[in-house]
């Protein structure tokens, strides 16, 4: 392989790894941060239906695999135990966990998104803020990546 199209690839490769271009090649337009401005949680829609919600619910406990645990009987969030309440702390924690984006809090339309803290007496519901040094970790790499660096600079060689 020539010197011009090792570092060529080198260099994609790095933009992929360093930009996150791979996570952002699958993500459609509307998966955008929605930080406006700060803090932003997702709830439950008041205007849906109470079997959305359940079938959302269970998504986003069971597939989804956002952290029900608080909600379940004996949790510091399993009061008020409505469907409604359960509903909002896991969308949250789900759009939490999966990047804060648009998409990580529609579940099927039965979501929305708040600047309002929904956090109540000991339920503290999780929020994230626009980071504050997004640049630093775009430099962190995986041992794995820069492995991928090494083996194409090798390759050419």
């Amino acid at each position: 392989m020539s010197f011009t199209l090792t570092l060529l690839l080198a260099t994609c490769y790095l933009y992929v790894v360093m930009v996150g271009a791979e996570d952002t090649l699958l993500s459609p337009p509307e998966g955008n941060m929605t930080f406006l401005g700060g803090t932003n949680w997702c709830v439950a829609s008041p205007g849906a239906s109470q079997s959305d919600l359940q079938n959302a619910l269970d998504w986003a406990c069971g597939l989804g695999m956002a952290d029900c645990s608080q909600i379940k009987p004996g949790g510091p969030c399993f009061e008020p135990d409505t469907l409604f309440s359960h509903a909002s702390f896991a969308f949250n924690n789900y759009y939490q966990q999966n990047g804060n984006s648009d998409v990580a809090c529609n579940f099927g339309g039965s979501a929305t998104l708040t600047k309002n803290d929904p956090s109540y007496g000991k339920c503290s519901y999780i929020a994230s803020g626009p980071t504050k040094s997004e640049g630093a970790s775009i430099w962190k790499l995986n041992w794995w990546k820069s492995g991928g660096i090494v083996l194409l600079l090798y390759m050419g060689s």
